[in-house]
């Protein structure tokens, strides 16, 4: 095969047709290294190192270093709290009633709370399960559990199911209720994602509503929803309502 670097008439051809990138300069090539080495004996010897490394070097560097190492020590050390935060979650836990308020009311203050009250027989509950563990993978930082509604809440009514009670500092930030709410029973994981996001829950990088037309039923007044779906907006209403006494 030939060299593409020679410098013969049929790469210069292919050079002026794009096949082949522009031959460097040898001069442009030598000046680069030269930055490039420039640019790494600028970094300090420590920056190289992690917190093991530092501590065992510390009496190798004089006073200024110390101050500047302590300094940068700290900032790694944030760093990795930082990590350990964002990655401490990552999975769909499930959890009793007898634990909603450690689990949930009780959590970190910086930290939100997804908590699904679901019922196995119920097909959108499972579906919605499923969702919530995929976005839990992705959302580590996002405290996401679930629960069957009858241990939280006797008698909680099948049509408040499923229910998605997103939490922040103990208290109700945003709720989901019933199979409208949730997004219908063809629901896909980018739309749930969508709507955890709009309420502050997550930070997505999907750029655009993925169900664009549909109309949010949080936001419409009592008297525009039909009088089955208003009754059934009281009843789950005064439920979610005992669930903030948890």
């Amino acid at each position: 095969m030939q060299d593409p670097n020679e410098d013969t008439e049929w790469n210069d051809i292919l050079r002026q047709f794009g096949i082949l990138p522009p031959k460097k300069n040898p001069k442009d090539e030598i000046e680069e290294m030269v930055l490039r080495l420039q640019k790494e004996a600028e970094v300090k010897p420590y920056e190289r190192m992690n917190l093991k490394e530092l501590e065992e070097a510390e009496d190798d560097f004089d006073e200024a270093d110390r101050e500047a190492i302590e300094k940068y020590r700290q900032q790694r050390l944030q760093e990795w709290k930082s990590l350990q935060r964002r990655q401490k979650y990552g999975e769909l836990r499930e959890i009793c009633g007898e634990q909603y308020v450690k689990e949930v009311t009780n959590a970190p203050e910086d930290v939100w709370v997804i908590i699904h009250l679901y019922r196995s027989s119920i097909p959108m509950c499972l579906l919605v399960n499923k969702h919530l563990s995929l976005l839990a993978r992705k959302f580590p930082e996002v405290k996401f559990l679930k629960a069957a509604a009858n241990s939280c809440i006797q008698n909680y009514h099948d049509s408040c199911l499923p229910t998605l009670l997103v939490y922040k500092t103990g208290e109700i930030k945003s709720r989901f209720i019933g199979v409208t709410q949730c997004g219908g029973i063809y629901l896909k994981v980018e739309e749930l994602e969508w709507k955890l996001a709009e309420v502050g829950a997550i930070e997505t990088d999907l750029e655009e509503n993925p169900k664009k037309g549909i109309v949010n039923m949080m936001t419409l007044p009592v008297q525009n929803i039909p009088a089955c779906e208003a009754t059934k907006k009281q009843r789950c209403d005064e439920t979610t309502y005992y669930m903030r006494k948890f």
